[in-house]
């Protein structure tokens, strides 16, 4: 049976972290949003391009590789960049690059916004709102990745069940819920 390929280019939240190690190709699937979206669409083949730590500039030095024999293209990352110190229009930018690549070869391609991130609340909080903005406005489907793991009873956080203890990425269940409830095919 021919099943579609899904190319999954990111960071941290595209790889896993910390359940999933891309560079061992080690951890627990069940820490993968694409496990759970596999599960749910079993005609899709997720390959993973996800790498902890980094931003746009360095994700979009991988995307040739990633979308090589690819059917689709799902595209995450920015929270890296602010983190790191980068501007909101530096992340924009490259990740409006990557989806016109993508569009010039004929790929669907669907973008995630940026996960609420309870270690940078509240200082990040406006930066990735607006960063989202900018996410949202580049004209393919976006995966609302946000708004699927913000607390409803503290805007900016992730609800405590769907965090990891870092702080930084999602649990389990986040991740599951990533998979079963945000991703949709574009």
């Amino acid at each position: 049976m021919a099943r579609t390929v899904v190319a999954c280019l990111g960071d941290s939240i595209t790889e896993g972290s910390p359940y999933w190690d891309a560079r061992l190709r080690h951890g627990d699937p069940r820490g993968r949003w694409q496990h759970w979206a596999a599960l749910a669409h079993p005609g899709l083949a997720f390959r993973n391009h996800g790498i902890w730590g980094e931003r746009t500039d360095e994700i979009a030095a991988r995307f040739d590789e990633a979308v090589a024999g690819a059917d689709v293209l799902i595209l995450q990352g920015g929270i890296n960049d602010l983190a790191q110190g980068r501007s909101i229009e530096s992340a924009a930018t490259n990740l409006a690059a990557m989806v016109e690549r993508a569009v010039a070869r004929g790929l669907p391609v669907a973008v995630c916004d940026v996960l609420p991130w309870p270690n940078g609340w509240p200082a990040q909080e406006a930066p990735i709102r607006a960063l989202n903005e900018r996410i949202r406005a580049l004209g393919v489907p976006l995966l609302p990745f946000h708004d699927t793991l913000e607390d409803p009873d503290a805007p900016g956080r992730m609800k405590r069940a769907w965090c990891n203890d870092d702080g930084d990425h999602p649990s389990i269940e986040g991740y599951r819920r990533l998979g079963e409830l945000a991703f949709r095919l574009p």
